[in-house]
């Protein structure tokens, strides 16, 4: 009998053709001692790509990591927000474990008992070294998380840069843009403002939503940092012993700055505006947001004032249209990055030796909802993509669900190197060994909300954390008051808000069912389950 496929993954399966399906008698190179790991991380990159039926983005180097890796189709990150997610991942817990919830805590700082994946490898003999965005540099050290690499984290690639742009101000290269930067830099730096409240003044002023200019890939950080990456990889594959090199690429994170031939890719009327940009029926104010990220952008209208309950923010179709073109050339621009360092991989002759995954922290809102960014439990939030490549295990796809508490035991796993016993994941190589293979019945997530974040939607100033079970067809969220944490005992009498969403019904999350009678089994089966993965978070 044949395996059960979702939509995702026979609309893979069809643009991967038979190279994404294990051949009989394929021959695979053996699996060697000690491994390489190219960990790729990119900023907000939801699955919108080619390898999961996207059909008008262009992404071929993605795609053709997909096509000789394994591609999980539904795999769910453990908070949709930058910092949490991506400490989450490199720790292999959970954020009520990291105690990482926001983008200001100090990982280390709350959890002295941290251990991250490459800090682990370390201590197994890996060289380890970092540029990019790996760890959110708001919750780490000024190192980058100095513990975490063999050599200090490279922060700048300044010498990669084109000699005809210079680097960006700010974000930047359209000379008017720079020219204002510079400006308002000046005015600052006069007034006697610290770093973090400089950058503050100068967006306040000046900080456009998306840069469409004619300049080369490394005019802009990801292009310069690619080139810089490949430098290392060669010296990297020249010294004894295994390395970890991580690469982290900031787009499609706002503003939405790219060369101009990304976005001459696309035809603007032709961006795909969401189909549904309302508040799901009989969802709660708390599960939604102001989009208050994208409004720190200078041209972004103030058409929903930050103090009425409305959760939208309303903007013309016409911005839509330019925001979504803006996402997907610059997810494009960090595809043929991601293309230089597939490329320096198989001119090395490190294809053999080097696993490589690749992953988004979280997906992103694109009007869905009437929202924009992430920092919510729905499913354009939550669901990222994750690939991963090991040239001795087949090419294949898996619908088994996934979360990214499961890449650190996965790349132990795939490396031959035990797995520490206080991770919160599970290995997922059995799925990437065979595609039918079912690693868990659902993927959590969670995504608090502050007082003042509440006060503005109407709620009263309590802290709130929602937690959400995606199973294969439902999502069930649940709303808890009084500061509640996993780590704490569940009380009944906390419960906020929920929800219940049905995928094979409901694709756009239009209408949640939880008070509908023909789901109460469902409900009730899921609150079971959530119920009973909170209270196995409590540690005697």
């Amino acid at each position: 009998m044949s395996p059960k496929i979702t939509l995702n993954a026979k609309l893979s399966l069809a643009i991967f053709g038979l190279a994404a399906i294990p051949m009989l008698g394929q021959k695979l190179p053996p699996k060697p001692e000690r491994p390489n790991i190219l960990f790729i991380a990119v900023d907000d990159l939801k699955p919108v790509l080619g390898c999961n039926g996207g059909k008008i983005i262009k992404t071929p180097n993605i795609d053709r990591l997909a096509k000789k890796g394994t591609l999980f189709t539904m795999s769910y990150c453990q908070q949709a927000v930058c910092g949490p997610t991506r400490a989450s991942l490199l720790t292999g817990t959970r954020p009520d474990v990291t105690k990482v919830w926001d983008l200001k805590t100090q990982m280390r700082e709350v959890n002295p008992k941290t251990l991250t994946f490459p800090e682990y490898l370390i201590s197994k003999g890996y060289s380890t070294q970092g540029l990019g965005k790996i760890f959110d540099p708001r919750d780490v050290d000024e190192n980058l998380d100095r513990p975490s690499w063999s050599v200090p984290f490279y922060k700048e690639a300044d010498s990669y840069y084109s000699k005809v742009t210079g680097k960006p101000s700010l974000y930047y290269q359209k000379p008017e843009t720079k020219a204002l930067v510079d400006k308002y830099q000046k005015e600052g730096e006069d007034k006697g403002l610290t770093k973090a409240k400089l950058e503050d003044y100068i967006r306040a002023r000046i900080s456009p939503s998306v840069e469409c200019i004619d300049v080369p890939d490394n005019a802009y950080e990801d292009g310069a940092n690619a080139l810089k990456a490949k430098d290392l990889l060669s010296q990297l594959g020249k010294k004894e012993g295994p390395f970890f090199l991580a690469v982290g690429f900031h787009k499609p994170h706002l503003p939405f700055v790219a060369p101009k031939k990304y976005w001459d890719m696309y035809k603007r009327d032709e961006m795909p505006i969401a189909s549904y940009q309302k508040a799901a029926l009989n969802s709660p104010n708390i599960a939604y947001h102001n989009s208050s990220e994208l409004r720190r952008y200078t041209d972004i209208p103030p058409l929903t004032s930050f103090t009425d309950q409305s959760v939208g923010i309303n903007l013309p179709i016409d911005k839509q249209k330019e925001l979504i073109h803006g996402y997907y050339a610059s997810v494009s621009y960090s595809d043929a990055q991601i293309g230089i360092l597939l490329d320096a991989i198989d001119s090395l002759g490190l294809s053999k030796n080097t696993i490589i995954v690749l992953w988004g922290d979280h997906g992103w809102h694109l009007g869905d909802h009437d929202l924009w960014c992430k920092h919510t439990n729905f499913e354009q939030a939550t669901h990222a993509p994750l690939i991963f490549s090991a040239a001795w295990i087949k090419p294949s796809v898996s619908n088994s669900l996934a979360e990214f508490v499961d890449v650190f035991p996965t790349l132990c796993d795939l490396s031959g190197i035990s797995i520490p016993k206080n991770l919160d994941g599970k290995s997922l190589v059995p799925a990437m060994r065979n595609p039918k293979t079912k690693i868990k019945d659902y993927a959590v997530s969670q995504y608090p909300r502050s007082g003042e974040a509440n006060a503005r939607l109407g709620w009263d100033t309590g802290k709130y954390m929602g937690y959400s079970i995606r199973t294969e067809r439902y999502r069930y969220t649940i709303w808890m008051g009084n500061n509640f944490r996993s780590t704490q005992p569940f009380n009944k009498d906390w419960v906020s808000a929920e929800e219940l969403y049905d995928y094979k019904k409901d694709p756009l999350e239009t209408v949640s069912v939880i008070n509908d009678k023909k789901y109460s089994s469902i409900a009730g089966d899921l609150r079971a389950k959530m119920q009973k993965f909170l209270k196995s978070q409590v540690k005697n």
